[in-house]
């Protein structure tokens, strides 16, 4: 993980020494004409009769647009565009897209309207964000940002704390930890790699990791776990994390689903659906990351990580349709469908954390084709308890993720009726409500009383088309932020 430098500086934007100066432009409204938004320590005076609309800039998101630095001590001036409302959300924004599309400058100064602490953390976030670069697989010779030797300035007042970028380099450290691991190919990342991570992300944190292989999985009854990764010759792991501070009044329990490649097993997926299967690792990653960065927070809420590991993959000892597997709670599930592996990883996961009584669960899935379908590649679908739905919502819109509530019908169990065993995992041939079914089956190994929240980012764990904000494409690291705040908000209560 290769992070650039961050800090603040109280100078006014002409005084910033930096290769390139950003200043933020405002979208005009209403017929309006766009216009440059003073930063928190005033406006810049060499830009004060420049005709904006002749030069093309509109101030459109993700619009940046550079100029000569001329009468100000930055060697180069660049115009992002902040949208028509200046805010938390398109602050973090426009840093992060100005930082993203300046990848080989060496100093890059934010002039931004960041007149209070929530909207110089909003920046400093977001360029922290911005800065990401995943280059673990480019060969010899390739040119590739250099991040690590960046250095990047926020302008604030000056009564911002020397301490304001802790907070967004953790958090940005997070994502990036998440993205590292989405991004990485499959090939050299299998289930004992992302334990061998995470106990090494651990180092030096007041965490304990636990990892039980094959043997302990098999001794311990999470059948699930054991019968998804059953065809593969890299064995399945349950790394349990746990931050355990001792004046917490809460528990959050993260259950992450981390399926390190998916060929659908003996219900094989065609091929084009099994390319970026990589990725269906991602709420595993998402919930290590978020519990590393409560440790590094110093958080007062206890944050247990469960990651649910397996290779989905078909051979002669992969499970079979019609086989009968025996989860964590002692529910038995007919495998209808190999490739509906997740709900089966995560209802062990979501069992265990159960035993443990916590005051809430959560749990993270790149889970279905149909959240794509209903909510598209940007938008998290969220199922489960009234009231935490609408916490983890609250703290979604807070930090700019987009999500949105979806319903757990009744009548749906009905579909999840099985001949031989307790439930089927799949109901194939019939893909009506396809997400709403995987929350129904999840739903069944939540412990009585436990509120249980479920966001399925299928979608919109991976971006594939062009940037926007802080992202490029590949991994995004949706929802690691969401589930900070929700651990934050958990400790005030």
């Amino acid at each position: 993980m290769v992070r650039p430098t961050l800090s603040t500086t109280t100078s006014t934007p002409s005084d910033v020494a930096a290769d390139v100066l950003v200043l933020g432009v405002r979208a005009g409204t209403d017929g309006g004409s766009p216009a440059v938004v003073p930063s928190a320590t005033g406006a810049l005076d060499a830009l004060a009769d420049l005709d904006l609309g002749s030069i093309g800039v509109t101030g459109a998101k993700d619009q940046l647009v550079r100029l000569p630095g001329t009468g100000v001590a930055a060697a180069g001036i660049a115009l992002v565009g902040l949208g028509s409302t200046v805010d938390a959300a398109s602050l973090r924004a426009a840093a992060g897209s100005a930082v993203r599309q300046l990848p080989q400058v060496s100093s890059i100064a934010l002039a931004l309207p960041t007149d209070s602490a929530e909207l110089v953390d909003a920046a400093l976030e977001g360029a922290a964000l911005g800065s990401y670069a995943f280059t673990r697989h480019k060969g010899t010779g390739t040119t590739a940002p250099a991040r690590g030797d960046q250095r990047i300035e926020v302008v604030a007042p000056a009564d911002t704390a020397a301490d304001s970028t802790v907070r967004p380099a953790i958090v940005a450290d997070a994502a990036a930890l998440v993205r590292d691991l989405v991004n990485t190919a499959a090939g050299d990342l299998g289930p004992a790699d992302v334990a061998d991570v995470a106990v090494a992300q651990a180092e030096g944190l007041p965490l304990t990791v636990e990892v039980l292989d094959e043997q302990q999985l098999e001794e311990q009854g999470f059948g699930g776990i054991l019968g998804v990764g059953r065809g593969s010759e890299r064995p399945p792991r349950l790394v349990v994390v746990r931050y355990e501070p001792a004046s917490a009044a809460k528990h959050l329990a993260l259950v992450g689903k981390g399926i390190t490649f998916d060929s659908g097993g003996l219900s094989l997926k065609p091929a084009a659906s099994m390319l970026g299967m990589k990725t269906d690792m991602t709420g595993a990653a998402t919930v290590l990351a978020a519990t590393i960065a409560a440790a590094r927070l110093g958080l007062d809420t206890k944050v247990t990580a469960w990651l649910c590991l397996a290779e989905n993959m078909p051979s002669g000892s992969a499970t079979r349709p019609g086989d009968v597997l025996t989860l964590k709670n002692g529910k038995t599930v007919e495998v209808t469908n190999t490739d509906a592996e997740g709900r089966l990883v995560l209802g062990d996961g979501m069992a265990a954390a159960s035993l443990e009584q916590p005051d809430a669960i959560v749990d993270v899935a790149t889970l279905t084709g149909a959240q794509v379908v209903a909510l598209g590649d940007r938008t998290t679908g969220l199922m489960g308890s009234d009231d935490l739905v609408a916490r983890v919502r609250a703290v979604a819109d807070a930090v700019a993720e987009p999500i949105w509530p979806m319903p757990l019908p009744e009548e749906l169990d009905a579909r999840l009726a099985s001949d031989v065993a307790d439930m089927v995992n799949a109901t194939v041939g019939n893909p009506a409500g396809g997400m709403l079914l995987a929350g129904k089956f999840l739903e069944r190994f939540v412990g009585e009383g436990i509120p249980w929240a479920h966001l399925d980012i299928a979608g919109p764990s991976e971006h594939k088309g062009g940037g926007y904000g802080w992202l490029g494409k590949g991994a995004t690291g949706v929802m690691v932020r969401t589930l900070i705040g929700l651990a934050e908000e958990l400790q005030s209560r």
